[in-house]
């Protein structure tokens, strides 16, 4: 027998092997969502009524969990369910105060930080549009800058990017969500040797966790390999030379599949390769994983094979979100 859930004031039967997602899209209910893997939680919303099945509260913050917010790409329910669409609380209206063309199909946003949003460099928040899109983009910007920056890479026919990349404007009203992820610099022992692995706006997340601890007084070495196809599809260069130019126990490892025999600086080759050959031993390092997720999972297990602590590897894959894209009003 189906569960059946509500959703202001209306019943709808969830079918078996069904999540609540599947179901309310399949009714033709515009809900936010953007991976559907249960990572972005742009599609969180919360039972009034009715058991939450525990895995549709993975990876959420002990404090939504107690107030039945879920996962509803990963929620299959188990009994029925009144639900509703998350609070104004876990959402924040800011406005775009920065549109930059950085090069490599990447626009560098600024956003108008809201008043009492903390977040930790390389955590992720959801951004809506103004026609309610939603997308999941890592935070590049530090908490004293008092802006949010994202990177955000151009996608053919991807609704978020054609909004920003067209008609964005500076000035443009958009919502957030709450910071999420566990990709972000802690405090510990701070000679500890540290390699950052990312490509394309993995770097994001990246440039946020390098400058935080190097604010926090990090003194042991930090090595960054910033990967992509070709010399063209890197970005942020400069300002990666200059910092690495700053602080001697930073190095920036710019690498392409690609070209670059012209260019004695470039690293050229997989990514993988380069970086493990260069470093074949990790033992007592931290590592910090980003972009690509075929990419991400496999360094993740190189790196422990290579003698990294699995609990010192910290990583953010960026799934692409499924087209075409559902609006993202309730």
């Amino acid at each position: 027998m189906a569960n059946i859930i509500e959703l202001a004031g209306e019943k709808y039967a969830v079918g078996e092997n069904e999540t609540v997602l599947d179901a309310l899209l399949r009714e033709g209910i515009s809900v936010p969502n953007s991976c559907r893997a249960g990572a972005c939680q742009c599609c969180m919303m919360r039972a009034v009524e009715g058991d939450v099945p525990v895995k549709a509260q993975v990876g959420l913050k002990p404090s939504l969990k107690e107030q039945g917010y879920f996962l509803s790409c990963s929620c299959q329910p188990t009994t029925d369910m009144k639900l509703e669409a998350p609070g104004e609380g876990l959402h924040y209206e800011t406005q775009i105060i920065a549109l930059e063309d950085v090069g490599a199909a990447v626009m560098r946003v600024h956003l108008e930080m809201p008043i009492d949003y903390t977040y930790r460099p390389g955590q992720f928040l959801t951004l809506f549009s103004p026609d309610g899109v939603a997308r999941s983009y890592s935070l590049a910007s530090l908490p004293a800058e008092d802006v949010l920056e994202l990177h955000i890479r151009r996608i053919p026919g991807g609704r978020m990017s054609t909004y920003i990349f067209e008609q964005a404007q500076v000035g443009d009203t958009v919502k957030i969500g709450t910071p999420a992820g566990d990709c972000f610099y802690t405090d510990g022992d701070l000679q500890q040797p540290m390699l950052l692995v990312g490509t394309g706006t993995g770097l994001a997340p990246l440039w946020g966790i390098i400058r935080d601890a190097l604010g926090r007084g990090h003194t042991g070495q930090m090595v960054l390999f910033h990967g992509a196809l070709n010399p063209d599809g890197l970005y942020h260069r400069n300002e990666l030379a200059a910092l690495a130019g700053e602080f001697a126990n930073f190095q920036y490892c710019p690498c392409v599949m690609n070209g670059g025999e012209d260019d004695t600086t470039l690293n050229v080759g997989a990514i993988d390769k380069i970086v493990l050959s260069t470093y074949p031993s990790l033992k007592g390092w931290r590592g910090f994983l980003c972009g690509n997720p075929d990419l991400v999972k496999m360094l993740k297990k190189k790196f422990f094979l290579a003698g990294m602590d699995m609990k010192s590897i910290y990583a953010d894959a960026f799934i692409p979100s499924p087209q075409p894209a559902e609006p993202a009003t309730v």
